[in-house]
C-alpha cells in the first residue's frame, strides 16, 4: 500500500510465480498472417467503436502512484486471471470471443503515456493481439491456464508501447478449454474482471450483450467537472476531518528485534469464523464486512491500548451504477475510525457498521488533491498521520454461500466445535513493505473464512500476528455464545497489551521501517492527547489486496 492512498487490488491472494518462459509482449512479437495458428500463436485483430486520449481517472491515478513507487521492470502489480471455455468451442469461436472483448472494452486496447501536462490514457481504436496458443497435454485445462497466467503476469507491462493484456489459449486434445491472462492492473480490478467475465460467457455463446456506455475515458471527465467533481471535493474534506482526529502514530512503541525477512503473512483458514460472522451479521443487522472490520479495530485497540483506531479501507467504488458497469480500476482507499471508550462488541459493531459505510462512501477523489490535505494535516499537526493499518475484504458477493451447514444455525456449541478445523499457513515474507504496518485481508474463498494477516514483526512479532488471528476466531465465537464486553477482549484473546517505558516517545511514523527512537515525555505526551481520547523472503513490496 502507498502512503499516498494508492491501492492494489488482486482477485487472488497468493502471488503466482511459475517458473516458466516469460511470454514476449504482443507488441515487440513478429506477428503471423491473421487468424492463422503459426507456432502456438494466433493473432486476434480488433477495431473499436473510437479511440482518443483523456487525462487518468482516479482509479488509474491511484494505481499508476503505485506501480511508479516500485522499480522499473517490476510485476508485483499484474494479474493473472483465467477463463473456462464454455461448451464445445473451436479455435475460431475463442478467437472472435476474445476480439469482441477487446472492441467492447477500450480499457483493453489503452496506453498509457507521460505529456508535460501529466500522465494520459491513449485509447487505441485499431489493433491487434498476439495470442499463445498452448498445449496442455493431460493437465486440467484451468490448472494448465493458471500456470501459463502467472507466467503471463511475471512481466512487467511496456505502458507506453504494449497493450495492458496478454492471453494464451489452452487447449486439450485440439480443442480450446481455458484461456490465460495477464493484465496490467491499470486496465482492471475486481469489480471489472467479475464484468469481464459475465461477458466471456455470452461472446463465447455468440451473442453480442449491448455495448458499455460508460468506459475510463468517460469516467475521467465526469472525475473533473460537475457532480463527479463535487464529490471528490466532498471525499478530501471528510477524510480532513477523521485525520485531524486520528491517532498521530498507533503504533507508538518500541520496536521488536525483526525477523528476516521483516514482513510476513499468515493465513487462517476458519470456518468458525465465517460460521459466527454471519450469524452475528444477521443478530446486530449489520454485514459481515463490518463484523470483521469492526473485530479486527477492537484487536488492535486491545494490543495498542489506544481507544481511537483509525485504518484504511479497501473501495470498491461501485455504488454508482456507471461506475458498477465500468471495465476499468475503480478501487481507491476509504478512512475508517472507530472509538472505543468501553460497552461491547455488539455495540462497536454497530457503531463500526456506520462508520465504514461513510468511509466508503467517501472513498472516491483525486489522489494527488488527497495527498496534499494529508501532507497540510500533518504539518499543522507536527508529522505525518499514521495510516499503516488496513482492511480489505476481497470477496465479491460479501460472503461465504459454500459454508458448511449447521443443523442448528447460529448453535454456539457446534460453531464452537468448529473452531478444531482451524488451519494456518505461511502466506508470503518480504524484506519491506511500503506504509504498512498491519494489514487484515479477507480472501475470496467461498467454503471457508481466509483471514490473512500482513504484519510488520518489528511492531508485531510472529506471534502475535498469530494472537491476533486466532483471538479474531475466539472473539466472535465468544460473542456468538454472549455479548463480550470491550474490556475483556484483552484477556479473551489472550493479547498482551504493548509496554511503553516512562517517558518513551518516538519521533515520527516508522511503517516503512526507518523510524527515530528517544526517550522523553514531549511525544508521549502528544500522543495521548491524539490516540487516547474517547470517540517468503523477497523483494520490495508494497501491498493491500482488495476487493
Amino acid at each position: 500500500m502507498n502512503s499516498d492512498g494508492a491501492t492494489f487490488l488482486r482477485t487472488d491472494p497468493e502471488r503466482f510465480r511459475a517458473e516458466i518462459d516469460d511470454p514476449a509482449p504482443a507488441s515487440r512479437v513478429p506477428p503471423p498472417e491473421p487468424g492463422a495458428t503459426v507456432d502456438g500463436t494466433a493473432v486476434v485483430e480488433f477495431t473499436g467503436a473510437r479511440g482518443g486520449v483523456a487525462p487518468l481517472t482516479w482509479g488509474q491515478s491511484s494505481i499508476w502512484r503505485l506501480t511508479t513507487w516500485r522499480a522499473d521492470g517490476d510485476s508485483y502489480f499484474n494479474m493473472p486471471w483465467t477463463l473456462p471455455v464454455y461448451g464445445r468451442r473451436d479455435l475460431d469461436t475463442v478467437l472472435g470471443a476474445l476480439r469482441r472483448l477487446l472492441e467492447r472494452h477500450e480499457t483493453l486496447r489503452t496506453n498509457f503515456r507521460r505529456t508535460p501536462g501529466g500522465m494520459v490514457q491513449h485509447v487505441t481504436r485499431e489493433g491487434r493481439l498476439t495470442v499463445q496458443v498452448v498445449d496442455g497435454g493431460h493437465a486440467r485445462p484451468l490448472t494448465a491456464a493458471r500456470e501459463l497466467a502467472a507466467g503471463l503476469a511475471a512481466a512487467a507491462f511496456d505502458y507506453e508501447a504494449e497493450l495492458p493484456v496478454r492471453c494464451a489459449v489452452v487447449t486439450i486434445g485440439g480443442r480450446p478449454r481455458a484461456v490465460a491472462f495477464g493484465l496490467s492492473h491499470l486496465a482492471a480490478d475486481g469489480g471489472a474482471l467479475g464484468l469481464l467475465a459475465a461477458d466471456w460467457r455470452d461472446l463465447l455463446a455468440g451473442n453480442d450483450p449491448p455495448e458499455p456506455t460508460w468506459q475510463p475515458m468517460d469516467q475521467a471527465a465526469f472525475e473533473r467537472e460537475g457532480p463527479g467533481a463535487v464529490r471528490g471535493e466532498r471525499a478530501v474534506r471528510y477524510w480532513q476531518a477523521v485525520l485531524e482526529k486520528a491517532p498521530a502514530f498507533m503504533f507508538d512503541y518500541p520496536r521488536h528485534p525483526s525477523g528476516e525477512p521483516r514482513f510476513i503473512r499468515i493465513l487462517m483458514r476458519s470456518v468458525a469464523l465465517g460460521a459466527a460472522a454471519d450469524t452475528l451479521a444477521v443478530r446486530w443487522s449489520v454485514s459481515t464486512a463490518s463484523v470483521l472490520t469492526t473485530a479486527s479495530a477492537v484487536l488492535l485497540s486491545a494490543l495498542t491500548g489506544h481507544r481511537r483506531i483509525a485504518m484504511q479501507l479497501i473501495g470498491a467504488n461501485r455504488h454508482d451504477p456507471r461506475i458498477g458497469a465500468l471495465v476499468g480500476p475503480a478501487a481507491q482507499d476509504g478512512i475508517f475510525m472507530l472509538e472505543l471508550p468501553g460497552g461491547t462488541l455488539a455495540e462497536a459493531t454497530r457503531i463500526g457498521h456506520r462508520q465504514a459505510l461513510t468511509a466508503y462512501r467517501h472513498a472516491h477523489y483525486e489522489p494527488l488533491g488527497l495527498m496534499a490535505m494529508r501532507e497540510e494535516v500533518g504539518r499543522r499537526r507536527g508529522g505525518p498521520i499514521d495510516l499503516s493499518a488496513y482492511f480489505n475484504d476481497t470477496r465479491g458477493g460479501g460472503d461465504w454461500p459454500d459454508l458448511p451447514a449447521l443443523e442448528q444455525p447460529g448453535d454456539p456449541a457446534a460453531i464452537t466445535a468448529l473452531t478444531g478445523r482451524t488451519t494456518f499457513a505461511p502466506a508470503g515474507s518480504w524484506d519491506h513493505v511500503d506504509a504498512t504496518t498491519v494489514q487484515f485481508i479477507i480472501g475470496p474463498a467461498r467454503e471457508t473464512c481466509e483471514l490473512h494477516l500482513l504484519a510488520d514483526t518489528a511492531y508485531l512479532p510472529r506471534t502475535t500476528v498469530h494472537t491476533l488471528l486466532r483471538g479474531m476466531e475466539t472473539l466472535l465465537v465468544r460473542a456468538v455464545a454472549e455479548d463480550v464486553p470491550l474490556d475483556a477482549v484483552a484477556a479473551l484473546c489472550g493479547i498482551t497489551p504493548v509496554d511503553r517505558p516512562p517517558g518513551w516517545e518516538r519521533s515520527h511514523p516508522d511503517p516503512a521501517g526507518a523510524a527515530s527512537e528517544a526517550s522523553g515525555p514531549a511525544r508521549a505526551g502528544a500522543d495521548h492527547a491524539h490516540g487516547e481520547t474517547a470517540e517468503a523472503s523477497g523483494p520490495v513490496v508494497a501491498e493491500a489486496v482488495g476487493g
